[in-house]
């Protein structure tokens, strides 16, 4: 009877596996904002800054860096404190998390990076203000843990770089003819004897609008998005 007893009570301790470092869902962490959920051309989130700042790669190459730090900074501070943030001032909370990020990112250019900083440096003031920013704060960071809240932040960053380089690319080709700042067009015109016009339209705005409805087109082509009503 006692052994009964005794193997009745003894507990069977199943150990819970705890998930790979890079597991599946940790992976679509990164590659959904690629394309599924791409923070420009499926949420339209960023635009301004998309407009703004693509005329020339180089700028925007270091939009794309400075906006993915201060996402990935952002989100691992916000889900380390989002157990004591109250919750009636955790916008407020976020945006001096975020403020100071960019001040530092700023100040860094500024020292480092002084000529780019100039004509940036206008762009990276408003990143405090960028809707993916503060919607992977509210949407996700808080809500997750650090490292799954870095992923994120990886992924919306790398999402946001990828568009804006490739309206960069087109609009310094065709804007201006050439990529960081190398004469593309005005080499193949003295090389075959042409004289390929460089497109006014480029160096606008409206030349980045019309670039990001292109790609939002061929995007939701190839991958089936519909919007839902």
């Amino acid at each position: 009877m006692a052994t009964e007893t005794a193997t009745s009570m003894e507990a069977t301790v199943v150990k819970k596996k705890s998930e790979d470092l890079f597991s599946k869902r940790r992976r679509r962490l990164v590659s959904d904002p690629l394309d599924d959920s791409n923070p420009i051309t499926i949420q339209v989130l960023g635009i301004c800054s998309a407009l703004a700042v693509t005329a020339k790669i180089a700028p925007t190459l270091v939009m794309a860096i400075a906006v993915m730090v201060v996402v990935i900074g952002s989100n691992v501070i916000v889900s380390l404190l989002r157990n004591v943030i109250p919750s009636s001032i955790r916008i407020i909370v976020q945006l001096a998390i975020v403020s100071v990020l960019v001040i530092l990112v700023d100040q860094i250019l500024k020292a480092y990076f002084y000529d780019l900083a100039k004509i940036v440096g206008v762009y990276v003031g408003l990143i405090i203000t960028n809707c993916i920013i503060m919607g992977r704060l509210e949407a996700y960071a808080m809500a997750n843990k650090p490292f799954d809240s870095a992923l994120d932040g990886f992924g919306n960053g790398l999402g946001y770089a990828w568009v804006i380089l490739v309206v960069a690319f087109f609009r310094e080709l065709f804007g201006s003819g050439s990529l960081f700042n190398y004469p593309i067009v005005a080499n193949i015109n003295e090389a075959m004897d042409w004289s390929i016009p460089n497109n006014g339209l480029m160096t606008n705005p409206v030349g980045a609008f019309i670039v990001i409805g292109i790609i939002i087109w061929v995007q939701r082509y190839f991958n089936g998005y519909v919007e839902d009503h």
